[in-house]
């Protein structure tokens, strides 16, 4: 009989590991007061914009700034489901934020054992705000190519890990996407394009409308504090490295 049952088991379900696209909100502050605040203003153009996705909720900024507030799990889970998200998980704070999560019914994930790299930031940028930080975390297919088809607002990002990203809707002013391989954007791009993330230098961004606030290619980058040349400049352009520098070439 115990054969028979354990077969029957085995033929109904089975384990196994699964990598998944999820989104993770980085936080910056503790306050959920300051924090609804930004939210709302963040994602006031695309209010369903992540379509019930699950999410991450990653604390590590805030130990990197000692922000030992405590946090109202069961609110915060309700504050970013009004926002069409699916909170599952915390990751990257400490022992009684981590209890206290579980508490609320989210699980602790563990912290990514790489996270997305990013360019120097230019010395002229602002410091950052209170408003989180929006990561999609998205393994690339077996294709090696990531597909986004939907808009980029301001704060989101997109990083294509281990191949290329092809977005087919605006990258607007604020937002970014990074790829360690090549980036394609075929609409404007007007945020943050980073390619070769992981020191791919022939690595390359295409637009079909070149109006970047950031380019970068395996950490060297050019920001618009240097203004395009109108051959450029709202125009089909790729960028390259040229030796130790950045060239914007146009398309034919």
């Amino acid at each position: 009989m115990a054969d028979v049952s354990a077969a029957r088991t085995k033929a109904v379900f089975e384990f196994k590991s699964a990598t998944l696209p999820l989104i993770a909100v980085i936080l910056k502050t503790s306050d959920l007061d300051v924090l609804a605040e930004a939210l709302d203003a963040q994602l006031a153009d695309s209010p369903d914009f992540f379509e019930q996705e699950p999410v991450v909720i990653d604390l590590s900024l805030l130990q990197e700034a000692q922000d030992d507030g405590d946090i109202d799990f069961a609110a915060l889970r309700g504050l970013l489901a009004r926002h069409q998200t699916q909170p599952i998980a915390v990751r990257g704070g400490n022992d009684a934020q981590h209890a206290a999560a579980r508490a609320a019914g989210l699980s602790v994930a563990a912290m990514p054992s790489a996270p997305a790299p990013r360019p120097p930031a230019p010395p002229a940028e602002p410091p950052a705000s209170e408003a989180p930080q929006i990561v999609r975390e998205v393994p690339v297919p077996a294709s090696g190519t990531l597909l986004i088809d939907k808009p980029l607002r301001s704060g989101q990002q997109v990083y294509a890990r281990g191949g290329d990203v092809v977005v087919t809707a605006v990258v607007s002013f604020g937002a970014e996407v990074i790829a360690d391989g090549n980036v394609h954007v075929y609409a404007p791009l007007r945020g943050k394009a980073i390619a070769g993330a992981r020191g791919n230098t022939e690595a390359r961004i295409f637009s079909t409308c070149m109006e970047a606030q950031l380019v970068a290619v395996a950490g060297i980058y050019r920001t618009n504090e240097v203004p395009l040349p109108d051959t450029v400049l709202g125009k089909p352009a790729q960028v390259r490295l040229d030796g130790k520098k950045i060239s914007i070439d146009p398309i034919p």
